[in-house]
């Protein structure tokens, strides 16, 4: 796709470095229209539209990490259990089952193995009635603003009550020369369905040639379109129904286990009271949780707490809605003027999230100064060597090289990054730079990007213009 964009920079710096206002220089890319800087240390200042509400992307994950500590706390856990009316007898559970899933963005079919084998461990052999999945009732799967195009890719799998093996599957599309439309295999047992009606370009003689995923109901895929190139894919596929690949994948792990089942495994919104724990899975505490979220910026970690923060503040069930408003609350409570943003989601994946650099820096602030948060700042990727930050160009070598701790934010004209500099040991830096409006035919195009110059001058060197 071509198109004219434009280069929009929010910058907020808090540094205790010797370099002064009058003395710094920014290094813009030839075709930004429109810069906002806050530069601050002690006594000098320099200031100009750090108000200005840009696209967070992943720098969102920040609010998220100090919302959800702030609120749930560092040792909460989710909890997927099974319940039963009735205690197993002589090997038989007469009453109906009941596994309630709470939204766990790290529960796998293996997790779910070890709660069966804890059933076979107490004798349970049989079970004469149902088994129902109980999760809250239904609720979007994807924040508004979400890019529709987004959504059958994994990193944007939908955040549910019911999430296995992240709602996510993979499959590998490989040419076949008895097949125009290859062979499609999936790479593990799953209860989902996809087939080929793309074709594999090896020649590149079609001008025009693009691969699309259509997405169908009850788990259903097709490949559409063609690809450049003959070289086998691995496909990373969001599923489209986590309460039906639920209850289709428990189905297939029962028949699977030892434990025969009389009735049906079905869905439910809620359970009988006064039942009785027959097993219990566990998450990792939050702070392993926020530490996975933050290095691997994962979407659904983030997705799923915002949901749980609405349940905690507003009652079940966990929406974006009561989740964005929870998330706003807290950090208002924590004395951060939220008043102006506009918070959509925990991720940063929808476009209609808005945030200016005064916000996420204040965040950052409560990060460095208070030591209940020291976790998010020791969660951070450190550039060359951890997370997102391990491969990134420019950040891979001095003098940035094992001195940035930072949350990176970007997608299509979207390239943001907010974090710390940190020399002999010590923080000695904050800073937010968000760049809006990037055209992508410019990506790459620099020897170096606007973030690295700008924070190789924090660190004392001169921008290297090139390599």
């Amino acid at each position: 796709m071509s198109f004219n964009t434009r280069f929009m920079l929010a910058l907020l710096l808090a540094l205790s470095t010797e370099l002064t206002a009058a003395e710094l220089t920014l290094p813009l890319p030839q075709n930004t229209a429109q810069i906002a800087i806050k530069y601050r240390q002690q006594h000098d200042q320099f200031d100009h539209n750090a108000n200005t509400l840009f696209t967070p992307a992943s720098t969102m994950k920040l609010l998220t990490a100090v919302a959800a500590t702030a609120s749930l706390g560092h040792d909460f856990r989710y909890q997927t259990q099974v319940l039963s009316l009735q205690p197993p007898k002589n090997g038989v559970i007469t009453s109906d089952v009941y596994i309630v899933f709470s939204g766990d963005p790290s529960l796998t079919s293996t997790d779910i193995q070890a709660l069966l084998a804890k059933l076979e461990q107490r004798g349970v052999n049989r079970i004469t009635g149902d088994i129902y999945l109980v999760g809250q009732g239904s609720t979007l799967l994807h924040a508004p603003g979400t890019v529709w195009d987004d959504l059958g890719i994994c990193y944007a799998a939908p955040v549910s009550s019911f999430i296995i093996n992240k709602n996510c599957f993979k499959a590998q599309w490989a040419p076949k020369r008895t097949e125009p439309n290859g062979s499609l295999t999936l790479q593990s047992s799953q209860p989902v369905s996809i087939k080929s009606n793309a074709v594999f370009d090896s020649t590149l003689q079609q001008p025009f040639c693009d691969l699309t995923l259509t997405r169908l109901r009850h788990n259903q895929f097709t490949l559409e379109g063609c690809y450049p190139g003959s070289q086998a894919l691995t496909l990373n596929i969001a599923i489209t129904d986590p309460a039906r690949f639920a209850q289709d994948k428990l189905t297939q792990m029962i028949e699977q286990s030892e434990i025969k089942l009389t009735g049906q495994v079905k869905l439910s919104s809620h359970s009988p009271a006064h039942l009785q724990r027959l097993a219990l899975h566990q998450s990792a505490p939050l702070t392993a949780l926020i530490n996975t979220m933050l290095l691997t910026s994962d979407n659904l970690i983030a997705d799923s707490l915002l949901k749980r923060l609405g349940q905690q503040i507003y009652g079940a069930p966990g929406t974006f809605t009561k989740g964005s408003a929870a998330m706003t609350l807290i950090l208002s409570q924590l004395g951060i003027d939220m008043s102006d943003a506009n918070i959509v989601d925990g991720s940063g994946l929808s476009r209609y999230n808005l945030l200016s650099a005064n916000h996420i820096a204040d965040v950052l602030a409560l990060v460095k100064h208070d030591p209940a948060y020291h976790n998010v700042l020791n969660s951070l990727p450190i550039a060359g060597e951890t997370g997102t930050l391990r491969y990134k160009k420019g950040y891979t070598k001095s003098p940035l090289k094992g001195h940035v701790l930072a949350k990176t934010g970007s997608m299509s004209g979207v390239s943001n990054i907010a974090g710390f500099i940190k020399q002999a040991g010590k923080i000695t830096a904050s800073f937010v730079i968000l760049q809006n409006g990037v055209s992508p035919q410019s990506s790459g195009s620099e020897p170096l990007s606007m973030d690295v110059l700008l924070l190789q001058q924090y660190l004392g060197q001169p921008p290297l213009l090139s390599h």
